[in-house]
């Protein structure tokens, strides 16, 4: 196990710097020089490097405030959807998704999956705004959002965006866990428990579901990147004031700058679920083995 941590440890710490890299090399565009050939672009790479070392992160163009400033501002709002689009992805995917680890239910439980996975999230989106428009009522935008509203004006403004990126994390989690599943369906441990008499019901509950669970935790970086991409429709559709409506906006104003900084967020938290999540799966399958 240890030696399995400090691999994916210096697989998530690469990964970062090539993160960073990038986000220097997208920054750099918002420089003067960076347009006058391959010498000019590295110099102004490395003098972002440097400002980043430095922890000058500049400031948005969107808002004119310092881009820390306007990240911590924006940074609840996103956080809030993300909180909520994991828990209506875990309540609504991993039950279905662990059931499916049966064969004679994965048929049955197919086409649902598949017709979740189609919809695109932003047509998922739009029907949402429709159906809360004529069921709670319009929603105020642009305004602040809350983890838990306390009326029903706030449960207008937080249920269509909450439902969107839930139903992205719903569809990544059935992936994961159907794809763990079909993996393990002609598995030889599972043939040779059969032999020694063991009742297939108890070998899907006590052999396949640890595992067959031990791999969404293996996909949760796939989640989480399929929960901040929904975010980043759902705020830009429900005109929320996130960090996702902010990547927006920034990259329709061609600040560089703001554009590169959020995708290093996004990736670096993308990379640090995919990191946390395969320690976990390592741990969960080691313990069913």
């Amino acid at each position: 196990m240890r030696v399995f941590a400090l691999r994916e440890s210096g697989r998530l710490a690469f990964g970062l710097l090539g993160a960073l890299l990038l986000a220097a090399a997208v920054s750099a565009l918002s420089l003067p020089g960076a347009h006058e050939g391959v010498q000019g672009f590295l110099a102004a790479m490395a003098s972002r490097l440097l400002a980043y070392a430095t922890f000058d992160l500049g400031s948005s163009a969107v808002s004119g405030l310092g881009a820390a400033q306007e990240l911590i501002a924006r940074g609840p709002t996103t956080l809030t959807f993300v909180l909520q689009g994991i828990v209506i992805a875990a309540v609504f995917g991993i039950p279905p998704g662990l059931l499916s680890g049966a064969a004679s239910l994965r048929n049955a439980l197919a086409p649902l999956g598949q017709f979740v996975s189609a919809v695109p999230v932003f047509c998922a989106a739009l029907l949402l705004a429709y159906v809360a428009n004529r069921l709670l009522g319009p929603a105020l935008p642009g305004t602040p959002v809350a983890l838990l509203p306390r009326d029903l004006a706030g449960w207008s403004q937080i249920v269509p965006p909450a439902l969107t990126v839930g139903l992205a994390g719903m569809s990544a989690v059935q992936v994961g866990l159907r794809r763990a599943s079909v993996t393990l369906e002609d598995a030889p441990f599972r043939q040779g428990l059969g032999r020694l008499g063991l009742p297939e019901r108890e070998i899907e509950r006590f052999f396949v579901t640890p595992v067959v669970f031990a791999g969404l935790l293996n996909s949760l970086g796939e989640v989480i990147v399929a929960l901040l991409s929904a975010t980043v429709v759902a705020e830009w559709v429900f005109h929320c004031p996130g960090i996702a409506d902010l990547f927006v906006k920034s990259v329709a104003l061609r600040d560089w700058n703001m554009v590169a900084l959020i995708l290093f967020l996004f990736a670096a938290t993308a990379m640090i679920a995919d990191f946390a999540g395969r320690i976990a799966a390592h741990a969960v399958a080691r313990e069913a083995a």
